[in-house]
């Protein structure tokens, strides 16, 4: 993991591989960014003359190596754009920093130390440069050998915070936290399913729950035949590799507020008997994507201490093709005793959070929040950044929303049509898996809110679209897993904790 440090040199004077500063889009060309001013000092304040000719515009994903002139320690200048300056005395936004600065550490990728002078003018802003920083940072190389393996940036040094205040040792304690568990949760995704199996993945959550104290419990196939726990079994069937259900507790107090997550953690996807068609299987690994959001943030919460207890349920299953799978067609009773009707074995996810779901309802938590790759519907609507937001309250989903705004991640509240709901009526079972194909990713929140207790906030989370990210990395985003909604997940925490939801 990339170390962070903050730092009272000045750019012109710390001993690094790379001085970062950054560029914007101004109306007149490129324009210095505030934390800049020693380097450009150093071009004898031409540094915007110099870029403008190199063709910079300080357009977002800009990033332009330049050698360094004399006066400056590093030998190297990485100029990175911010994107459209601000107007007159306002500040960079916090995204806008947070891409800037994971740009840059990608752009470093395989040197040892870099200064990062961005401009920070509050502990805010050093927050979305650390996190930015450490996330861009990213590589996943536990599967090359030799050269083929070039590893992250090594250390960033964040120049203008103050590692004496407070405030700002707070916010980066935080970002190396909150990194450190994204970056966890992407190495899970990122796993090839030979190696992620559900037994294998509720593994890695006892070892951490050991490490940060948090109480695990994990739920075999032996436990879950006898709870009666009928669709995370019927998923997991068709696989040699046998499901599990596997509780994490961080315990706050007794008198704190709940927040339960659940994640669909399907380690790998074929379709089952509804087989994928050929082109839609290569990335399944990463169908496990919301377990691993829950993951994460549920540690998370525990390394920061904070005063709310969170509940983690992760719903782990391999779907698998064989002569002991589900089959279209078969009837499935649910944890909660509700019968389903198989028609698609490839409609999972909803029949495993459906046993999650009802079971973190038992403990009447203040709120749910589950967190799937659902549909592909999800995605033909909102594209591949940004994941949708449904729920049984118009305010807690509201909230969600905002939430995700706040730190950066793209969402889209969707609504629940009531109408939509017929549609999965059975002539055999209390309700079947699949709806109408219009709306089909809202048919599958109508089927999970079937199993949320009554009377429970829920919101659900369908992140299938920027849960894993095909195509080149950009800002702090890395090819790959990205670790979608943790960052909201946490943030509900922390509002939570401090009564400013439910």
């Amino acid at each position: 993991m990339t170390a962070l440090t903050l730092s009272t040199a000045g750019a012109a004077t710390l001993r690094a591989d790379a001085v970062v500063v950054g560029v914007a889009k101004g109306a007149k060309g490129p324009v210095i960014a505030p934390g800049a001013e020693a380097v450009d000092t150093a071009f004898d304040g031409k540094l915007a003359s110099v870029l403008d000719t190199l063709g910079a515009s300080g357009a977002e994903g800009e990033a332009i190596k330049l050698p360094s002139p004399a006066g400056l320690k590093a030998p190297v200048v990485l100029a990175v754009g911010l994107g459209a300056a601000p107007e007159k005395g306002e500040a960079y936004g916090a995204e806008a920093l947070r891409r800037a600065a994971g740009t840059a550490a990608r752009t470093l990728s395989g040197a040892k130390k870099a200064a990062f002078a961005l401009p920070i003018g509050s502990p805010e802003d050093a927050a979305a440069v650390a996190e930015g920083a450490l996330l861009g940072a990213y590589a996943f190389t536990a599967y090359q050998s030799g050269d083929s393996a070039k590893g992250p940036l090594a250390e960033v040094a964040l120049l203008g915070a103050k590692p004496r205040d407070k405030a700002y040792k707070a916010v980066a304690e935080r970002a190396v936290a909150l990194a450190e568990e994204i970056n966890r949760a992407r190495d899970l995704i990122n796993t090839p399913p030979n190696d992620l199996t559900p037994e294998a993945f509720a593994a890695v959550a006892s070892a951490a729950g050991k490490e940060h104290g948090i109480k695990v419990q994990i739920l075999d196939e032996k436990a879950l035949v006898k709870g009666g726990f009928g669709g995370i079994l019927g998923v997991g069937q068709g696989s040699a590799n046998p499901p599990r259900l596997v509780k994490l507790s961080y315990t706050h107090g007794k008198n704190a507020k709940h927040l339960a997550l659940v994640g669909k953690g399907i380690t790998y996807d074929s379709g089952g008997i509804s087989l994928k068609p050929a082109g839609h299987n290569e990335t399944m690994k990463c169908d496990m994507s919301g377990a691993a959001a829950v993951f994460a943030a549920v540690v998370a919460a525990a390394r920061l201490g904070l005063p709310v207890n969170v509940t983690g349920w992760l719903a782990l299953a391999e779907n698998m093709p064989s002569g002991s799978a589900t089959r279209p067609g078969d009837v499935l009773r649910m944890y909660s005793g509700k019968t389903v009707e198989v028609l698609n074995t490839d409609a999972e996810g909803r029949l495993v959070l459906g046993d999650a779901l009802w079971k973190a309802s038992e403990e009447k938590p203040d709120a749910i929040v589950d967190v799937a790759t659902l549909t592909g519907a999800m995605v033909l609507a909102l594209g591949n950044r940004t994941f949708g937001v449904m729920a049984n309250d118009d305010a807690f989903r509201t909230a969600v929303h905002e939430t995700a705004e706040e730190v950066g991640e793209q969402s889209w509240p969707m609504p629940l049509p009531a109408e939509l709901r017929k549609g999965m009526d059975s002539p055999t079972a209390d309700i079947a898996n699949m709806g109408e194909r219009m709306g089909s990713g809202l048919v599958a929140g109508l089927f999970l809110q079937e199993f949320v207790g009554e009377g429970i906030t829920w919101a659900h989370l369908d992140i299938a679209g920027p849960a894993f990210h095909e195509g080149a990395p950009y800002g702090y985003t890395p090819k790959g897993g990205t670790g979608s909604s943790v960052r909201t997940l946490v943030r509900l925490a922390e509002r939570m904790g401090e009564g400013d939801l439910g």
